[in-house]
């Protein structure tokens, strides 16, 4: 089994980043209620409670209409409606508000992405690192919009800056680990993985990632072993992603019953998860190749 071409396992962080701090110039002129109401809007959103977000984020604003961040919020929660020109409308008011803020850059670039200008994103994400390099979600989906057109030198290097500037965000290192992977820089993989669990401790993120570095040494016995009970883990994508690669570790080892198993399951959480169409399509080949 050839793993030198494998599917990209990373994912980005959620889309939305939301705005739950005052960052503004002078936040001592934000009212407290404004900036509780905020954070509990940006939470609302967080949990899918677009009508409760909105109330909340506009009821910041009328308390103080210069909320920079609140209008980053309320932009978000039209986004999720799918009304894009409102959401622009209030990303355009943040940024003039106040241009020094990451944020209103890293809106914009959320919209260009909805809206399929992944080049025009890409520059609102500099953008905003370029008022603040340590904007963790502008860096990840900056990296990420690199990795996924195959820029993988300097995908790994917004990673690896990543793990600097904010080691607490796992999407650093498994961002730093894709890239190894997609560069054939497997040996290096570990080394990323050790530093990861020192400053995260253990994470099935980590675990996967890990599982693959057993892959490519042909380990494929403990590979299934470590990706077993990860395959029935409750996060529907983190089972799917495990799955798949079980589903690989399988058909290597010869097993073709059990891969196919473990691809159906990987589909069944996500039918156009890229690792899960990549391991159903290989089950199918292996399949066709036993029947000929």
């Amino acid at each position: 089994m050839c793993f030198g071409a494998e599917p990209c396992a990373f994912r980005a962080l959620v889309m939305l980043a939301l705005i739950t701090i005052a960052g503004c110039a002078r936040p001592a002129l934000l009212p407290p209620k404004a900036i509780a109401l905020n954070r509990e809007g940006a939470r609302a959103l967080a949990a899918g409670d677009l009508e409760l977000a909105e109330a909340r984020v506009a009821l910041a604003l009328e308390y103080n209409p210069r909320f920079t961040e609140a209008w980053v919020n309320l932009g978000l929660v039209e986004m999720q409606r799918e009304n894009l020109e409102r959401a622009r409308r209030d990303f355009l008011k943040a940024r003039q508000l106040n241009p020094d803020l990451p944020a209103p850059h890293h809106a914009l670039g959320l919209l260009s992405e909805r809206e399929g200008h992944a080049d025009e994103a890409e520059r609102r994400y500099r953008a905003a690192l370029k008022v603040d390099p340590g904007f963790a979600p502008a860096r990840i989906n900056l990296a990420r919009i690199l990795f996924d057109r195959g820029d993988l030198y300097e995908a790994r290097e917004q990673f690896m800056r990543l793990t600097q500037v904010a080691p607490e965000f796992y999407e650093g290192w498994t961002g730093l680990c894709e890239s190894l992977f997609g560069l054939g820089r497997v040996a290096e993989v570990d080394d990323v993985i050790a530093h990861a669990r020192r400053q995260l401790g253990r994470l099935p993120e980590l675990d996967i990632l890990e599982a693959r570095g057993l892959l490519h040494s042909g380990l494929f016995a403990e590979a299934e072993r470590r990706l077993e009970p990860l395959a029935s883990t409750l996060d529907p994508k983190r089972a799917c992603r495990a799955a798949a690669w079980l589903a690989i570790a399988r058909l290597s080892a010869g097993n073709l019953g059990g891969a196919q198993a473990a691809a159906e399951l990987a589909v069944s959480f996500d039918p156009v998860d890229r690792v899960a169409a990549y391991a159903i399509g290989a089950v199918r080949a292996a399949h066709a190749q036993a029947a000929e």
